[in-house]
């Protein structure tokens, strides 16, 4: 019996290795999944983001860690499994894929979806649908554009991680087609307190035009229409900046600056040197991808270019000395934008932001900021209240003259001009001031509205995102209670009937906040604020009824 079972178990392992010899001997085996067995673990893997690996901290040059044994350029692309490189520094955390060479992640650390304790880090790379990545290569075949973004590339960087001590590294990304003269190398460079990377692409074997992406909606957190602002692609050439998003595609001709994709507080944006044209593409419903593209030198000669991902931060786009700082519009009003208002709303966010760094907190830097603009125009306020109450007084003298001299217009007009002269009322005295300050509330509107400094910041109590309304409409309703204490006190020439109208205009403008972002609901409830107790200092201490005020309410003999 124990013969049996010896005999039994002999044979029984003779089958099951001789099976998978003989498979192998036939070229029936399965290579690719006994190649993955023995592969090393995939470089990141079982480790914390960004913690370099044994290899990483024995050597300061090594290849990224390969699926399989690692193949020369001059190998078959195939010999090499698909593998992600990360980069990480205190500012984002990306990855880089070797197929195509493109980027496939990235993470800004320092900006959260939403105010929630667990929420990801938001990410520029646009996640659904199956896309060229960033940095993809566009060549005018459309075979040898399959083969750049389709091969697996050799990947070897200098670096482990970025930091102070290691403040640059460079990943290169090296593709040699099998039986070819194509040859394909791209550069990255990484500093880690930039959002900058430093991108040289060299050819071998392709001539005519060649063009590198940046990804579709690469740089697009969120599509929203908003008020103000540009979404989706903007291209600066010369000194236009085009911002439309065509039907289908557009190619756009000229001296290239940039070229960008973005939303209201972030943007992915290219900036090439030696491109000569942009084409901006519409991929479906809110769907848009960029590409520059370049002339490939006879000589060889590397393609260089910046890319940008990151925050639409005013400092930090002006210190690329590109004009990429007018992506964040602080010139619009109403229909357009303009200077005058753009030219006010620097100094405006300057100041803003030199509060914020003394107070820590937006909220209080806007409230504080409305005082001293209130302070500011103080006296523009004094002349026109008082412009307002004077205009008031010789009211009952307007109704009688309009009433005397109603069927004659040239009569009345020389009455009420004669009127006025006496009285030394000037009836556009109330109105002018408030013209003049038009250009700096429009300014601040705009950069409470536009910069990213507001997005997720928060004040006080319940307000914990000055950039989203206030969600128990608190702020809103004691705006709408104030502007209703304001119009009651403010002096007007209005009939009683036109009077009860406006009254509707306090609940019009309520209803009208309840979707604007608090930081705005808050600066326009302080200025109300301030108004009323102006008003209030104004009639009990600084005011003086003229003289003529008796004599306006006789009727006159």
């Amino acid at each position: 019996m124990e013969k049996r079972v010896i005999i039994f178990l002999i044979l029984s392992l003779t089958i099951l290795v001789g099976y998978e010899y003989l498979l192998r001997e036939l070229g029936l085996a399965p290579q690719a999944t006994q190649e993955a067995d023995q592969r090393p673990p995939v470089e990141g893997a079982g480790k914390k983001p960004g913690a370099p690996g044994p290899a990483e901290k024995a050597a300061p040059r090594t290849a990224a860690a390969p699926a399989a044994p690692v193949a020369r350029p001059s190998e078959s692309p195939g010999a090499v499994a698909e593998e992600t490189t990360e980069v990480v520094t205190d500012l984002y955390r990306a990855k880089i894929s070797n197929r195509g060479g493109v980027i496939r992640n990235w993470e800004l650390p320092r900006y959260r979806l939403t105010t929630e304790r667990d929420s990801p880090p938001v990410q520029l790379v646009y996640k659904e649908g199956s896309f060229p990545g960033t940095l993809s290569l566009h060549a005018g075949d459309e075979a040898l554009t399959k083969l750049l973004n389709e091969s697996l590339y050799h990947v070897e960087r200098d670096f482990s991680r970025l930091d102070a001590s290691h403040p640059t590294g460079r990943v290169t990304l090296t593709f040699q087609a099998p039986g070819s003269p194509v040859r394909v190398e791209k550069e990255l460079t990484f500093h880690h307190d930039s959002y900058v990377v430093d991108v040289s692409i060299k050819t071998e074997g392709i001539t005519g035009t060649l063009g590198t992406g940046l990804g579709t909606n690469f740089g697009i957190v969120e599509w929203t229409e908003g008020l103000i602002g540009l979404i989706g692609p903007a291209s600066r050439i010369g000194d236009k900046v085009e911002k439309d998003l065509p039907d289908t595609e557009e190619e756009l001709k000229g001296d290239i600056t940039w070229a960008a994709l973005q939303d209201k507080y972030f943007m992915g944006v290219m900036l090439p040197t030696g491109a000569t044209s942009v084409l901006v593409r519409k991929e479906g419903e809110r769907l848009a991808s960029v590409q520059v593209r370049f002339p490939i030198p006879a000589a060889p000669a590397p393609i260089a270019l910046r890319l940008y991902a990151g925050p639409k931060q005013f400092g930090t786009l002006k210190a690329l000395d590109a004009g990429l700082e007018d992506t964040i519009d602080f010139g619009w009003f109403i229909f357009g934008s303009w200077d005058m208002v753009k030219a006010v709303a620097k100094p405006l966010f300057s100041v803003l932001q030199f509060l914020h760094e003394y107070t820590q907190n937006y909220g209080i830097a806007i409230v504080l900021l409305t005082v001293g603009i209130k302070l500011l125009f103080a006296p523009l306020q004094y002349k026109s209240y008082k412009s307002m109450k004077e205009m008031a007084l010789v009211q009952p003298k307007v109704l009688a003259l309009q009433s005397k001299f109603k069927d004659d217009r040239d009569r009345l007009n020389k009455e009420l001009i004669k009127l006025y002269r006496d009285h030394k009322v000037n009836p556009v005295g109330g109105c002018l001031p408030m013209l003049l300050q038009m250009p700096v509330f429009v300014a601040l509107f705009n950069v409470l509205y536009m910069t990213i400094e507001l997005r997720q910041a928060p004040f006080l109590l319940w307000v914990t995102d000055l950039s989203v309304p206030d969600p128990y409409y608190v702020l809103p309703i004691l705006m709408g209670v104030t502007m209703m204490i304001q119009q009651k006190i403010t002096p007007t020439t209005m009939d009683p009937v036109q009077a009860k109208m406006m009254l509707l205009l306090p609940a019009f403008m309520t209803l009208l906040f309840l979707n604007f972002a608090s930081g705005l609901v808050l600066y326009w409830f302080t200025n109300n604020l301030l108004t009323i107790v102006q008003q209030f200092v104004t009639d009990r201490y600084i005011y003086k009824q003229p003289t003529f005020a008796t004599a306006a309410s006789q009727p006159e003999t």
